[in-house]
């Protein structure tokens, strides 16, 4: 487990990042968690994002995902909605695998810019920016 404030500052740069566009930014700044702490961290840090998506306060599940047509959606569109599921579900052992399978595809990078970008599209959305 990393440090949960090293995870905040972390995902505060990822946020900052993909606020100004800055792609190269938010990968880096997912590749210097993988340095400090492994794939388990950067991981958490892309949780943390979920987290900043869907807000406190969720009702337990089980939630399912209900997204029409998902197979026909870009690989990284489906991840992202398929990671926000895990993380609605508290299934921390499925949004892993995810990660993990992002990464053995060669579409982790892709993945988390996406994730990125979903997270500042929620918080303007919602006015928080």
């Amino acid at each position: 487990m990393t440090d949960p404030l090293e995870v905040q500052a972390d995902a505060a740069q990822v946020l900052r990042s993909a606020f100004a566009g800055d792609g190269d930014g938010v990968v880096g700044a997912f590749d210097e968690m993988v340095h400090r702490g492994g794939v388990e961290a950067a991981c958490e840090l892309a949780w943390g994002l979920a987290a900043t998506m869907i807000g406190e306060g969720l009702a337990k599940g089980p939630w399912r995902l209900d997204f029409p047509d998902i197979e026909q959606a870009a690989y990284d569109a489906r991840w992202v909605a398929r990671f926000l599921s895990a993380y609605a579900n508290a299934d921390l052992s499925t949004a892993t695998a995810l990660f993990r399978a992002a990464q053995v595809d060669g579409k982790l990078e892709q993945c988390l810019l996406m994730l990125a970008g979903s997270a500042v599209a929620t918080i303007r959305k919602h006015g928080c920016a």
